[in-house]
């Protein structure tokens, strides 16, 4: 019997963080947002990191931002990583506010700079699994 390989590029869900995988399945990049101090956050926590108050709810995102920083990967061992090098590993920093750590689809490497408007795009990669990842603006 053969053992299937691995999958390390599907996150662990759980209750807390069900809302935003199911979101993303659904086209919509959610955040969590602090109902006390009104600042929004990413990843999904059920507490505000900057006030620390636990009256957080979810908030639909715009799905806009900038690059923020980013890294062209041409070496990665691990399966399915390995079959899509090179990739572009990156934070967006969100309209929002929050930076999320990403990857950067159809734009060249030799476009890549910090501030390039970018938009969420959502990526099947299972049945179960969406993920986002952002592509050029215009």
């Amino acid at each position: 019997m053969t053992q299937a390989t691995p999958r390390f590029d599907l996150p662990s869900t759980d209750a807390e963080t069900q809302p935003f995988w199911d979101g993303l399945k659904d086209g919509k990049f959610l955040l969590r947002h602090c109902d006390a101090c009104g600042r929004d956050h990413y990843y999904p926590r059920p507490f505000c990191p900057d006030c620390w108050s636990d009256r957080v709810s979810w908030k639909e995102a715009s799905g806009r931002g900038k690059i923020y920083t980013y890294s062209v990967v041409h070496v990665n061992d691990l399966p399915p990583f390995n079959e899509r090098v090179p990739y572009v590993a990156a934070i967006v920093e969100l309209e929002e506010g929050p930076r999320v750590m990403t990857n950067i689809e159809g734009l060249p490497f030799d476009e890549l700079r910090a501030d390039v408007p970018v938009v969420v795009d959502y990526k099947p990669i299972s049945d179960d699994v969406t993920i986002p990842v952002f592509r050029p603006a215009s």
